[in-house]
């Protein structure tokens, strides 16, 4: 039953990813509070999915030449060094700060999809 429920978190997610919401957005609630994962476990999980996923994207990215190639060493570098640090933030941090920070995260992205649906888009306004 375990594996089942893993296979169809993971099925979710993915396909959550795929529509643009971020499937760790969903992923690693389920995983947490379902199948009694640590928050740093869910995360790393989570990050472990999103490489795979990246790179197919960037690949169709590229084929449908939507990359800019002039600015990559500024998106690169500094996301390296960003997950570094926060892989290194991530050893020291207790999981239950975690889930906290995380959660809270969850509600203000929630509270800014909320507020952004109230404004209309100016550039569809004639």
């Amino acid at each position: 039953m375990q594996i089942f429920k893993t296979c169809l978190f993971g099925f979710l997610g993915g396909v959550l990813g795929g529509m643009g919401m971020g499937g760790g957005t969903v992923l690693i609630p389920l995983i947490t509070i379902f199948l009694g994962f640590e928050q740093k476990t869910a995360q790393a999980v989570n990050l472990l999915s999103f490489i795979p996923m990246a790179v197919v994207a960037l690949i169709f990215h590229f084929k449908n030449k939507l990359v800019r190639k002039e600015n990559l060493l500024f998106m690169i570098i500094p996301a390296c060094v960003f997950s570094v640090g926060g892989a290194i933030l991530c050893q020291v941090v207790k999981s239950e700060l975690l889930s906290r920070i995380f959660g809270g995260f969850l509600i203000a992205l929630s509270i800014l999809q909320f507020l952004s649906l109230k404004k209309p888009n100016k550039k569809n306004k004639k």
